[in-house]
Protein backbone atom coordinates (compact mmCIF):
# COMPACT_ATOMS: atom_id res chain seq x y z
CA UNK A 1 0.00 0.00 0.00
CA UNK A 2 1.45 3.57 -1.41
CA UNK A 3 2.24 5.36 2.29
CA UNK A 4 0.98 8.84 0.51
CA UNK A 5 -2.15 7.59 -0.09
CA UNK A 6 -3.35 5.99 3.15
CA UNK A 7 -6.84 6.60 4.20
CA UNK A 8 -9.27 5.48 7.17
CA UNK A 9 -10.15 2.81 4.69
CA UNK A 10 -6.67 1.87 4.45
CA UNK A 11 -6.65 1.56 8.40
CA UNK A 12 -9.61 -0.58 8.63
CA UNK A 13 -9.03 -2.94 6.41
CA UNK A 14 -5.50 -3.27 7.60
CA UNK A 15 -6.62 -3.90 10.73
CA UNK A 16 -9.55 -5.78 10.64
CA UNK A 17 -12.00 -3.13 11.96
CA UNK A 18 -14.93 -0.69 11.22
CA UNK A 19 -14.06 2.83 9.81
CA UNK A 20 -15.57 4.59 12.69
CA UNK A 21 -13.68 2.29 14.82
CA UNK A 22 -10.85 3.70 13.58
CA UNK A 23 -11.94 7.36 13.61
CA UNK A 24 -12.98 7.40 17.19
CA UNK A 25 -9.39 6.13 17.74
CA UNK A 26 -7.77 8.41 16.34
CA UNK A 27 -10.34 11.58 17.76
CA UNK A 28 -10.00 9.84 21.24
CA UNK A 29 -13.84 10.47 20.45
CA UNK A 30 -16.17 7.76 21.63
CA UNK A 31 -15.67 4.15 23.13
CA UNK A 32 -12.54 2.76 21.86
CA UNK A 33 -10.43 0.36 23.94
CA UNK A 34 -6.67 1.11 24.70
CA UNK A 35 -5.40 -1.58 22.90
CA UNK A 36 -7.37 -1.23 19.44
CA UNK A 37 -6.07 2.91 19.92
CA UNK A 38 -2.87 2.40 20.54
CA UNK A 39 -2.63 -0.28 17.13
CA UNK A 40 -4.29 2.64 15.22
CA UNK A 41 -1.69 5.14 16.22
CA UNK A 42 0.69 2.59 15.88
CA UNK A 43 0.07 1.75 12.54
CA UNK A 44 -0.53 5.31 11.77
CA UNK A 45 3.07 6.43 12.72
CA UNK A 46 4.66 3.69 11.20
CA UNK A 47 2.48 4.24 7.67
CA UNK A 48 1.99 7.88 7.80
CA UNK A 49 5.53 8.90 7.19
CA UNK A 50 4.06 12.45 5.48
CA UNK A 51 0.46 12.35 7.63
CA UNK A 52 -3.10 12.72 5.99
CA UNK A 53 -3.68 15.83 7.29
CA UNK A 54 -7.32 14.70 8.03
CA UNK A 55 -6.04 12.18 10.14
CA UNK A 56 -3.26 14.23 11.73
CA UNK A 57 -5.52 16.93 12.69
CA UNK A 58 -7.92 14.51 14.27
CA UNK A 59 -5.38 12.82 16.23
CA UNK A 60 -3.88 15.98 17.12
CA UNK A 61 -6.99 17.70 17.50
CA UNK A 62 -5.44 20.65 15.78
CA UNK A 63 -7.49 21.77 12.30
CA UNK A 64 -3.62 22.79 10.55
CA UNK A 65 -5.31 26.59 9.54
CA UNK A 66 -4.41 29.71 11.48
CA UNK A 67 -6.95 32.64 10.83
CA UNK A 68 -5.33 36.56 9.63
CA UNK A 69 -7.61 39.25 10.49
CA UNK A 70 -7.53 41.90 7.98
CA UNK A 71 -9.55 45.58 8.96
CA UNK A 72 -12.34 45.95 6.37
CA UNK A 73 -11.68 49.72 6.46
CA UNK A 74 -8.04 49.26 4.81
CA UNK A 75 -6.89 51.73 1.67
CA UNK A 76 -4.72 51.87 -1.14
CA UNK A 77 -1.42 52.44 1.00
CA UNK A 78 -2.50 49.34 3.48
CA UNK A 79 -3.23 46.65 0.63
CA UNK A 80 0.52 46.36 -0.65
CA UNK A 81 1.46 45.95 3.14
CA UNK A 82 -0.87 43.38 4.38
CA UNK A 83 -0.17 41.44 0.84
CA UNK A 84 3.20 41.75 1.84
CA UNK A 85 2.96 40.45 5.25
CA UNK A 86 0.34 37.75 3.94
CA UNK A 87 3.43 36.70 1.56
CA UNK A 88 5.80 36.06 4.32
CA UNK A 89 3.05 34.26 6.44
CA UNK A 90 2.13 31.91 3.88
CA UNK A 91 6.09 31.36 3.16
CA UNK A 92 5.86 30.19 7.21
CA UNK A 93 3.07 28.58 7.55
CA UNK A 94 2.74 26.07 4.12
CA UNK A 95 6.15 25.00 5.39
CA UNK A 96 4.70 23.92 8.55
CA UNK A 97 1.76 22.27 7.02
CA UNK A 98 -0.69 24.94 8.03
CA UNK A 99 -3.14 26.80 5.36
CA UNK A 100 -4.59 30.39 6.12
CA UNK A 101 -7.97 31.89 6.55
CA UNK A 102 -8.71 34.92 6.07
CA UNK A 103 -11.17 37.06 7.97
CA UNK A 104 -12.57 40.63 7.81
CA UNK A 105 -13.63 42.57 10.30
CA UNK A 106 -15.97 45.72 9.88
CA UNK A 107 -15.32 48.53 12.07
CA UNK A 108 -16.90 46.80 16.18
CA UNK A 109 -18.39 43.97 13.92
CA UNK A 110 -16.20 41.16 14.86
CA UNK A 111 -19.13 38.38 14.20
CA UNK A 112 -16.84 36.86 11.40
CA UNK A 113 -14.08 36.50 13.84
CA UNK A 114 -16.39 34.79 16.90
CA UNK A 115 -17.54 32.50 14.20
CA UNK A 116 -14.27 31.18 13.02
CA UNK A 117 -12.96 30.56 16.45
CA UNK A 118 -16.74 29.18 17.65
CA UNK A 119 -16.40 26.73 15.19
CA UNK A 120 -13.10 25.44 15.64
CA UNK A 121 -11.58 26.44 12.04
CA UNK A 122 -8.76 27.43 13.24
CA UNK A 123 -5.50 27.15 15.84
CA UNK A 124 -4.57 30.18 16.59
CA UNK A 125 -4.91 33.91 14.71
CA UNK A 126 -2.66 36.63 13.75
CA UNK A 127 -4.38 40.19 14.19
CA UNK A 128 -3.06 42.68 11.37
CA UNK A 129 -3.85 45.86 13.54
CA UNK A 130 -3.51 47.31 16.96
CA UNK A 131 -6.19 49.40 18.64
CA UNK A 132 -6.00 51.04 21.93
CA UNK A 133 -10.10 50.39 21.79
CA UNK A 134 -8.91 46.36 20.54
CA UNK A 135 -12.20 44.71 21.11
CA UNK A 136 -10.90 41.84 19.08
CA UNK A 137 -7.84 41.40 20.82
CA UNK A 138 -10.00 41.02 24.12
CA UNK A 139 -12.10 38.75 22.64
CA UNK A 140 -9.40 36.57 21.38
CA UNK A 141 -7.84 36.60 25.23
CA UNK A 142 -11.04 35.79 26.39
CA UNK A 143 -11.69 32.51 24.25
CA UNK A 144 -8.07 31.58 25.10
CA UNK A 145 -7.20 30.86 21.91
CA UNK A 146 -3.06 31.62 21.13
CA UNK A 147 -3.16 34.96 18.96
CA UNK A 148 -0.52 36.94 17.37
CA UNK A 149 -0.73 40.85 16.65
CA UNK A 150 1.25 42.56 13.63
CA UNK A 151 1.58 45.96 15.77
CA UNK A 152 2.42 47.13 19.56
CA UNK A 153 0.68 47.10 22.40
CA UNK A 154 0.45 48.30 25.84
CA UNK A 155 -1.31 44.80 27.20
CA UNK A 156 1.68 43.10 28.61
CA UNK A 157 -0.26 39.41 28.24
CA UNK A 158 -0.38 40.13 24.22
CA UNK A 159 1.95 38.57 21.92
CA UNK A 160 2.98 41.07 19.31
CA UNK A 161 5.57 41.45 17.01
CA UNK A 162 6.16 45.06 15.05
CA UNK A 163 8.52 47.02 12.94
CA UNK A 164 10.68 49.72 15.08
CA UNK A 165 8.18 52.36 14.28
CA UNK A 166 9.15 54.55 17.06
CA UNK A 167 12.61 54.77 16.30
CA UNK A 168 12.33 54.86 12.77
CA UNK A 169 10.14 57.80 13.11
CA UNK A 170 12.37 59.51 15.83
CA UNK A 171 15.43 59.31 13.69
CA UNK A 172 13.71 60.06 10.02
CA UNK A 173 12.52 63.42 12.16
CA UNK A 174 16.01 63.77 13.91
CA UNK A 175 17.53 64.04 10.81
CA UNK A 176 15.36 66.60 8.96
CA UNK A 177 15.74 68.51 12.18
CA UNK A 178 19.49 67.95 11.89
CA UNK A 179 18.77 69.87 8.45
CA UNK A 180 17.36 72.82 10.11
CA UNK A 181 13.85 71.98 9.44
CA UNK A 182 12.67 73.02 12.88
CA UNK A 183 9.27 73.42 12.30
CA UNK A 184 8.16 70.65 10.82
CA UNK A 185 4.44 69.87 10.87
CA UNK A 186 3.48 66.87 11.26
CA UNK A 187 -0.33 64.98 9.58
CA UNK A 188 -1.44 61.60 10.65
CA UNK A 189 -4.48 59.57 10.66
CA UNK A 190 -6.51 57.81 13.55
CA UNK A 191 -5.64 57.89 16.96
CA UNK A 192 -7.51 54.68 17.88
CA UNK A 193 -4.59 53.22 15.65
CA UNK A 194 -1.64 52.10 17.96
CA UNK A 195 0.45 53.23 14.96
CA UNK A 196 -0.32 56.88 15.02
CA UNK A 197 0.66 57.01 18.38
CA UNK A 198 3.94 55.54 17.97
CA UNK A 199 4.64 57.23 14.94
CA UNK A 200 3.53 60.64 16.87
CA UNK A 201 5.71 59.54 20.08
CA UNK A 202 8.75 58.89 17.66
CA UNK A 203 8.58 62.40 16.19
CA UNK A 204 7.98 64.25 19.78
CA UNK A 205 11.29 62.21 21.01
CA UNK A 206 12.92 63.87 18.08
CA UNK A 207 12.55 67.11 18.96
CA UNK A 208 12.92 66.69 22.63
CA UNK A 209 16.14 65.24 22.13
CA UNK A 210 16.77 67.85 20.24
CA UNK A 211 16.19 70.21 22.19
CA UNK A 212 13.48 71.93 20.10
CA UNK A 213 9.97 72.47 21.18
CA UNK A 214 7.16 71.16 19.21
CA UNK A 215 4.44 73.88 18.10
CA UNK A 216 0.93 71.85 18.85
CA UNK A 217 -0.83 74.31 16.12
CA UNK A 218 1.52 71.93 13.23
CA UNK A 219 0.24 68.36 14.07
CA UNK A 220 -3.38 67.45 12.43
CA UNK A 221 -4.14 63.98 13.85
CA UNK A 222 -7.27 61.75 12.94
CA UNK A 223 -6.88 62.89 9.31
CA UNK A 224 -9.04 59.51 7.70
CA UNK A 225 -11.10 62.13 4.80
CA UNK A 226 -7.95 63.33 2.23
CA UNK A 227 -10.59 66.00 1.68
CA UNK A 228 -8.99 67.88 4.51
CA UNK A 229 -5.65 67.91 3.17
CA UNK A 230 -6.10 70.60 1.18
CA UNK A 231 -7.47 72.89 3.81
CA UNK A 232 -5.18 71.42 6.25
CA UNK A 233 -2.56 72.42 3.98
CA UNK A 234 -3.53 76.38 2.90
CA UNK A 235 -3.53 77.07 6.97
CA UNK A 236 -0.11 75.41 7.36
CA UNK A 237 1.46 77.88 4.39
CA UNK A 238 0.26 80.70 6.78
CA UNK A 239 2.18 79.76 9.55
CA UNK A 240 5.79 79.56 7.98
CA UNK A 241 6.68 75.77 8.44
CA UNK A 242 9.75 74.78 7.31
CA UNK A 243 8.12 71.18 5.88
CA UNK A 244 5.71 68.29 6.45
CA UNK A 245 5.86 65.18 7.81
CA UNK A 246 2.93 63.06 6.75
CA UNK A 247 2.42 59.37 8.60
CA UNK A 248 1.78 57.45 5.76
CA UNK A 249 2.03 57.81 1.74
CA UNK A 250 -1.65 58.17 1.45
CA UNK A 251 -1.50 61.44 3.32
CA UNK A 252 1.99 62.24 1.65
CA UNK A 253 0.67 61.57 -1.92
CA UNK A 254 -2.19 63.75 -1.50
CA UNK A 255 -0.03 66.43 -0.02
CA UNK A 256 1.99 65.92 -3.73
CA UNK A 257 -1.31 66.63 -5.32
CA UNK A 258 -2.65 69.53 -3.61
CA UNK A 259 0.50 71.39 -4.05
CA UNK A 260 0.53 70.30 -7.56
CA UNK A 261 -2.45 72.28 -7.75
CA UNK A 262 -1.58 75.15 -6.09
CA UNK A 263 1.64 75.23 -7.78
CA UNK A 264 3.51 75.13 -5.12
CA UNK A 265 7.04 73.34 -5.34
CA UNK A 266 8.73 70.64 -3.59
CA UNK A 267 11.14 70.93 -2.34
CA UNK A 268 11.71 74.86 -3.11
CA UNK A 269 8.31 75.70 -1.20
CA UNK A 270 7.85 72.86 0.88
CA UNK A 271 9.66 69.94 2.43
CA UNK A 272 7.71 66.25 2.46
CA UNK A 273 8.43 63.20 3.99
CA UNK A 274 6.53 59.94 4.88
CA UNK A 275 6.77 57.44 7.77
CA UNK A 276 5.98 54.83 5.34
CA UNK A 277 7.20 53.82 2.44
CA UNK A 278 5.26 51.83 -0.35
CA UNK A 279 4.61 51.62 -4.55
CA UNK A 280 2.44 54.51 -4.04
CA UNK A 281 5.25 56.97 -4.00
CA UNK A 282 7.57 55.21 -6.24
CA UNK A 283 6.49 57.01 -8.97
CA UNK A 284 6.12 60.60 -7.11
CA UNK A 285 7.81 63.62 -8.64
CA UNK A 286 9.77 64.39 -6.88
CA UNK A 287 10.93 61.30 -5.02
CA UNK A 288 9.90 61.05 -1.28
CA UNK A 289 11.77 60.86 1.67
CA UNK A 290 10.72 58.08 3.53
CA UNK A 291 11.06 54.88 5.64
CA UNK A 292 11.55 51.63 4.61
CA UNK A 293 10.03 48.37 6.50
CA UNK A 294 10.34 44.87 5.16
CA UNK A 295 7.00 43.97 5.42
CA UNK A 296 7.67 40.27 4.07
CA UNK A 297 9.84 39.58 7.20
CA UNK A 298 7.52 41.06 9.44
CA UNK A 299 4.17 38.97 8.81
CA UNK A 300 6.91 35.99 8.26
CA UNK A 301 7.96 36.70 11.71
CA UNK A 302 4.49 37.21 12.96
CA UNK A 303 3.39 33.29 11.70
CA UNK A 304 6.73 31.73 13.01
CA UNK A 305 5.76 33.32 16.49
CA UNK A 306 2.24 32.17 16.30
CA UNK A 307 3.27 28.54 15.39
CA UNK A 308 5.76 28.59 18.07
CA UNK A 309 2.78 29.97 20.60
CA UNK A 310 0.47 26.97 19.30
CA UNK A 311 3.13 24.32 19.53
CA UNK A 312 4.88 25.62 22.51
CA UNK A 313 2.21 27.29 24.65
CA UNK A 314 4.77 30.01 24.53
CA UNK A 315 6.28 32.85 22.74
CA UNK A 316 7.81 36.11 23.15
CA UNK A 317 7.00 39.89 21.83
CA UNK A 318 9.23 41.24 18.76
CA UNK A 319 10.15 44.11 18.04
CA UNK A 320 12.32 43.93 14.58
CA UNK A 321 14.66 47.29 13.13
CA UNK A 322 15.38 46.01 9.89
CA UNK A 323 14.04 49.74 8.43
CA UNK A 324 16.14 52.29 6.70
CA UNK A 325 15.61 55.92 6.40
CA UNK A 326 15.48 56.97 2.58
CA UNK A 327 16.75 60.48 1.73
CA UNK A 328 15.14 61.55 -1.55
CA UNK A 329 14.65 64.73 -3.86
CA UNK A 330 11.46 66.18 -1.57
CA UNK A 331 13.76 67.26 1.73
CA UNK A 332 16.68 68.80 -0.26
Amino acid sequence: MPESKITIDDIARELGISKTTVSRAISGKGRVGGETRSRVLQFIEEHNYKPNMMARALAQQKTYNIGVVWPDDYNAVDLPFFQRCMIGMSEITSSYGYDIVVSLITGDDISGLKRIIDNHKVDGIILTRTLVDDAPARFLKESGIPFVTVGSTDDPEIISVDNDNFSACSELTSILIAKGLRRLALIGGSTGHVITKTRYDGFMEAFKNAGFPVDSGLVYLDVENISKVGNILKELLKKNIDGVICMDDYLAGEVISRCRDEHIRIPEELRLASFYNSSILESAIPSVTSLNFNDRNLGAVAAKTLLDLIDNGTAKSRMLSNYEVVLKESTK
